[in-house]
């Protein structure tokens, strides 16, 4: 099928389980067994889960307490970031090997532009297979692929055949493979934007393409652009390899729910001294200001001020948080406050098309 855009070869590729997958694989009593990191305390949250305790229903960000009620026979281990950091690290070097188009999305997945490549292969697949052999020997971890022709359809098809597994999506492939997908597979549609789509009758990626731009944008603001766009194989961002962030922030979990402001503000002080630390490390500032509550029945409120400046010192932050803070009576206890900056300095306005010259591709092998 014919594109009139850039055509690249793009994988993803997506450690399976990481964090659990590495406590099994440096403990090996734990193999085969119901693991999660994190989740371990009376208000612990699990971070990772292993496959076998998936299988209850088990997942990440899920309250300790509600993961063993599901899985009796849960295992919890403490996270180990360091040893999560060095074997990432390991992956990276094997990613280097074939491409210096690496953008790293979190420790555990990255995509990779291979169009042009260090192997001068010119089968992505193939590639993607010896990454991931290459993985195993290197770190004794699995890690599943997606292949296709831009980052959107990578990701997606990286969870098709995971654990341990790969799925490459041809040119010729990807309108078929959008339009029978779930819409809750679509990267970038996330549990409410899914309810918001039944109700609208949309339910697969074909339902999704029938849907006029106005009627996408009328619904969806702004991201009504990016659905009619990717619904229809076009996703023109290139593999970033220095990423820059789009936001900074800091957040606590407390060990009792808090239910008086003047804790709170205690708290916040604390929050905002990490959060100005972490900006200084990134030599960044930012204008808006956001405030995150959960209550301790775990609702997630969020509060939002732009100012008309740039900024990064404690001072400015909490004063703004605060504010925040008495903008509307407390609905509940609060177990969970954040504070994250973001409209940053570093942040660029994204082109509407890409750089590279307009291709129209007849044959175009991955």
């Amino acid at each position: 099928m014919p594109f009139s855009f850039p055509l690249r070869k793009i994988i993803h590729v997506d450690m399976d389980a990481f964090y659990a997958s590495v406590e099994q694989h440096d403990h090996p009593e734990l193999r085969g067994k119901p693991v999660a990191v994190g989740g371990g305390s009376k208000r612990g949250v699990v971070t990772a889960a292993s496959y076998e305790a998936r299988k209850f229903g088990v997942r990440s960000a899920m309250s300790g307490i509600i993961a063993q009620r599901n899985c009796p026979e849960l295992i919890f281990v403490k996270p180990r970031f360091d040893r999560y950091k060095e074997i990432s690290q390991q992956v990276r070097n094997v990613f280097f090997e074939f491409t210096d188009l690496v953008e790293p999305l979190s420790l555990d997945e990255a995509y990779l532009d291979v169009t042009e490549n260090k192997k001068g292969n010119p089968s992505a697949t193939l590639i993607a297979q010896e990454i991931r052999k290459k993985i195993l020997v290197k770190t004794g971890l699995t890690a599943s692929a997606g292949i296709s022709i831009n980052k959107f359809i990578a990701k997606v098809a990286s969870d098709y055949n995971k654990p341990n597994g790969q799925k490459t999506v041809n040119p010729e492939e990807v309108i078929p493979f959008l339009e029978a997908l779930d819409i809750r597979k679509f990267y970038g549609v996330g549990k409410v934007t899914a309810e918001k789509m039944y109700q609208l009758g949309i339910f697969t990626g074909l339902d999704l393409k029938s849907k006029s731009l106005e009627f996408l944008q009328t619904h969806f603001g702004k991201s009504g652009r990016y659905y009619f766009d990717v619904v229809r194989g076009i996703h023109l961002s290139p593999v970033k390899p220095h990423r820059t962030p789009k936001s900074v922030g800091a957040e606590r979990t407390f060990s009792e729910n808090l239910s008086s402001e003047v804790f709170m503000l205690e708290r916040l002080e604390h929050i905002a001294h990490e959060l100005e630390r972490r900006l200084l490390k990134n030599k960044v500032a930012g204008k808006t200001i956001t405030l995150k509550i959960k209550y301790s029945d775990f609702t997630l409120h969020t509060r939002s001020k732009t100012l008309p400046y740039f900024v990064a010192s404690k001072e400015l932050i909490l004063e703004t948080a605060k504010e925040l803070l008495y903008q509307q009576e407390l609905e509940n206890s609060v177990r969970l406050l954040g504070i994250s900056l973001a409209n940053l300095n570093t942040e660029k306005r994204k082109k509407l098309v890409d750089d590279a010259p307009v291709l129209v591709q007849l044959k175009f092998d991955l």
